[in-house]
């Protein structure tokens, strides 16, 4: 099937996908929240009962519905009923500060916010006042202008903005990534990632349901939990970030055997993959782990590893089907096969823009559609993608490029480190100095003067850091993804610490 024919065959809304099983398939699993299974039938029947439930509360269409909390049943539901009522669902993750979520609210405009219980609570909603000030957005038939998620994403600079994605967007994504993972309905995925991510909502969350399979929600990853999992509840499908599978392999241990499980798939995704630890997760699982890219603004998938294909290097894969991609240099001009450049795609993954920020939209998507992601990748001439760094992320020292990601990966191959993140700071003479800041491994034992040497056997003088900064754990968004603009601050704060 081609873009355009996959595109026609989408329904306009995203309720569509629950909707369809309940009818050809009631009785299959759809979800599991570790105490029940729910039926395709009962998903249905409840997302009814929101729905019902909305339009008492005096939610209208072109509303935002502000949903905060962490993977559960009701959260899935309200998506969907959020959906039928063409309301934007506003996904806030349970565990930001009250600060966090009121600035959230405040420029969501959210007519509603509903607070769900906490893990291991019993199932119920709060209910927050209701906003009389809001203004329901215009309300439009054709999916790829009706957005069906407000989504917050702090980037590189730490000011949130909200990402509008369509119906389009979301469907588009759910129907290519369960295609390229060959989902079937006998699939049982893990659903750790948060749905208040773009990862967790679209790719994992949407999906999973698009092929008729069953998800497992789990709130919050433990390696126990994940282990617990695999054994009791034979999963097939497994998605993650890095992190999540370097805090198994620290539970396990460099004497860890290989599991025995009923996968048939695994990845990784969300932030970069350190080969060391994709080569140790793929000995564990007795599978490849595969890899993948993209962003919030893109809904996220714009490349990713094939099934039938898997890599022995750490390429997040060849693009998607029906997303186009251009490899610019700083002037606009192409770049060559194998030259680093910033990334720029197009394509029905692409965002409607942010909102209430029309300058912001316009300054990275082109009048032609064409959003620049802000990455720096390398193509190959087979046309896969490596991940260099982000532009903003591009440390200048002494007049040389250093990409954080380069440094990061050394890193991340010794066996002490269990992840990395290396930032710039403002140096003395103008430039910039590197700083790494690394998560060791309770199972090692290692001095910052013996990673120094490390260093110094495998990187030039210009790329090792000036300072090395040890944390028992690295700041990071309940995603898994590194907040490397906290690191900056903490950088900037560190000068004399070595």
């Amino acid at each position: 099937m081609n873009t355009a024919q996959l595109l026609a065959s989408l329904p306009a809304r995203i309720s569509a996908i629950p909707r369809r099983w309940a009818e050809r398939t009631p009785h299959a699993p759809a979800l599991h929240d570790g105490a029940r299974h729910w039926t395709y039938a009962e998903l249905a029947a409840a997302i009814d009962q929101a729905t019902a439930r909305l339009r008492a509360l005096q939610l209208r269409p072109g509303d935002r519905l502000a949903v905060v909390g962490e993977n559960c049943v009701d959260q899935v539901v309200l998506s969907f009923a959020a959906a039928e009522l063409d309301a934007w669902i506003v996904h806030i993750n349970g565990r930001l500060s009250p600060r966090e979520v009121e600035v959230v609210l405040a420029h969501s405009g959210a007519r509603r916010a509903i607070y769900l219980a906490t893990p291991g609570s019993p199932a119920a909603w709060t209910v927050g006042d209701l906003n009389q000030d809001c203004a329901p957005e215009p309300v439009h038939a054709a999916s790829h202008q009706q957005v069906a998620a407000l989504l917050y994403t702090t980037g590189t600079t730490g000011a949130p903005k909200g990402v509008m994605l369509t119906h389009r967007n979301l469907l588009f994504v759910a129907a290519v990534s369960s295609t390229l993972r060959g989902l079937t309905p006998d699939d049982r995925a893990y659903g750790v990632l948060p749905i208040t991510h773009v990862y967790g909502l679209t790719s994992v969350m949407l999906g999973t349901l698009y092929a008729g399979a069953c998800l497992y929600l789990c709130p919050r990853f433990t390696p126990d939990q994940l282990l617990g999992a695999l054994r009791d509840h034979h999963l097939t499908i497994v998605q993650g970030v890095p992190a999540m599978y370097a805090r198994l392999l620290e539970k396990l241990g460099d004497a860890a055997t290989p599991l025995h499980t009923h996968l048939r798939f695994a990845y990784a995704g969300g932030s970069p993959l350190p080969p060391a630890l994709k080569a140790r997760v793929e000995r564990l699982l007795g599978l490849p782990l595969h890899n993948g890219y993209g962003l919030t603004e893109s809904a996220p998938t714009i490349s990713q590893t094939r099934l039938d294909k898997p890599r022995d290097d750490t390429s997040v894969g060849h693009l998607i089907p029906g997303v186009e991609a251009r490899v610019l240099q700083p002037d606009g001009g192409g770049t060559a096969s194998g030259e680093i450049g910033e990334l720029w795609i197009r394509g029905p993954n692409v965002m409607r823009g942010y909102y209430r920020q029309p300058d912001l939209t316009a300054a990275v998507i082109d009048a032609d559609g064409w959003l620049n992601t802000g990455d720096l990748v390398r193509q190959d001439a087979d046309g896969a993608l490596f991940i260099v760094g982000r532009t903003k992320e591009l440390i200048i020292r002494s007049g040389f490029n250093v990409y954080p990601l380069e440094v990061e990966t050394v890193l991340n191959a010794h066996p002490a480190v269990t992840q990395s993140a290396v930032v710039g700071r403002p140096a003395a003479d103008g430039g910039e100095e590197v700083v790494a800041f690394v998560e060791l491994d309770t199972h090692h034992t290692l001095d910052i003067d013996a990673l120094r040497h490390y260093l110094a056997e495998r990187l030039a003088p210009y790329k090792r850091p000036s300072a090395i900064i040890a944390l028992a754990r690295l700041p990071a968004a309940p995603s898994g993804k590194i907040l490397k603009h906290q690191l900056q601050q903490m950088a900037a704060e560190s000068i004399g610490v070595s």
